[in-house]
């Protein structure tokens, strides 16, 4: 592939590239499309009872005013940094993860570090026992809501488990038609293996909720985003979703997961137990992957597991900086580093 040289143009809009090719004054802009789990981003009510309580003043996290503001700030500055080369005014869209309401995010975008990029706000409550949900930010120079569904995950054979609904979020992303899946598939709670069947529903869903919209409307761009719980090279990523490590083995209506080649050098999206793993992963339909540069294609990809995110001493040395570890509180950010996936097209 030939390669990119980036110049920045405005700073609040998607930026101009210019190419070196034999056309010499092609230009190009450039989108981010990120996912961040922003761990236990709560309130400090407690409004769901049992669940609820440990994220209030008087539970055992004692979360009250002054952690809440700090958690925001930290959050805040952490997507403030969301910037690349090709796109310093920050991601188009970001696709969020454990937050507990909309007044979290409402709370999120004022925050003085992001105050600038006036981002939007799509959320949608879910029957999540934990009473978390999934979300979607994004900046309305970049990007414009056309359609917005949400599809719970329904088990035929625990007809009691509730978690998080996906959301299907579709609009004009640089003025191309998308639609973004933004999904928090289920825990590993009881063991990967035992909980497996349930992310494998959740990936089915997704498909399904893919394949319903290509069904409408065949010639747009899929996204599917989340903390799937699972790594690239899981079954439900790689064999119910089908999302191809290569993107030669890409079939039409197919997905490509370019986070599985990032795993195996090692770098993940969080740690446990001395390993890393990539579960927030943002996967793509061949629609990105065609060599038509007059619309959206795959750039690049990031995981931005930067310096002031991760943990400086101690047995988790390098994993992300949490909020809270063994109860204590450490002021941090996340036990998930934020992803990125970077799209260009030809300026008409």
């Amino acid at each position: 592939m030939k390669k990119l040289l980036f110049i920045a143009a405005i700073a609040l809009l998607a930026t101009s590239i210019k190419v070196n090719s034999q056309n010499a004054d092609n230009r190009y802009e450039a989108f981010g499309v990120a996912f961040y789990n922003l761990e236990n981003l709560f309130d400090t009510i407690n409004s769901n009872g049992t669940y609820d309580l440990e994220f209030s003043p008087k539970g055992a996290k004692q979360w009250d005013g002054k952690k809440y503001w700090s958690k925001q700030a930290n959050m805040a500055y952490a997507i403030s940094q969301l910037t690349t080369k090709s796109t310093p005014g920050g991601p188009a869209v970001i696709g969020v993860s454990e937050i507990e309401n909309i007044t979290v995010l409402q709370d999120l975008v004022k925050q003085e570090s992001i105050r600038r990029w006036h981002l939007q706000i799509v959320h949608h409550d879910s029957p999540d026992r934990r009473g978390v949900d999934v979300g979607l930010l994004y900046n309305p120079r970049m990007f414009r809501v056309l359609n917005v569904t949400n599809t719970p995950l329904i088990i035929p054979d625990n007809p009691t488990f509730r978690t998080r609904d996906q959301m299907c979020v579709t609009g004009l992303l640089g003025g191309e038609k998308v639609s973004i899946i933004v999904g928090h598939w289920p825990s590993r709670l009881g063991g990967q293996e035992q909980s497996s069947y349930l992310r494998e529903a959740a990936a089915a869903l997704a498909k399904h909720i893919a394949d319903s919209v290509l069904r409408v409307d065949p010639n747009q761009g899929i996204i599917i985003m989340g903390d799937l719980n699972d790594d690239p090279n899981n079954k439900s990523c790689a064999e119910v979703l089908g999302a191809c490590r290569n993107k030669k083995d890409v079939t039409d209506g197919g997905f490509f997961n370019p986070w599985w080649e990032t795993l195996d050098k090692g770098v993940g999206s969080l740690a446990y137990d001395g390993a890393w793993n990539l579960f927030d992963q943002i996967i793509i339909s061949d629609y990105f992957l065609r060599s038509n540069r007059d619309h959206l294609t795959y750039l690049n990809h990031y995981v931005h597991n930067f310096e002031f995110l991760r943990t400086k001493e101690g047995t988790r040395k390098g994993y992300p900086l949490r909020t809270f570890s063994s109860g204590a509180f450490l002021n941090g950010y996340s036990d998930h580093f934020p992803t990125q996936i970077i799209f260009a097209r030809k300026v008409k």
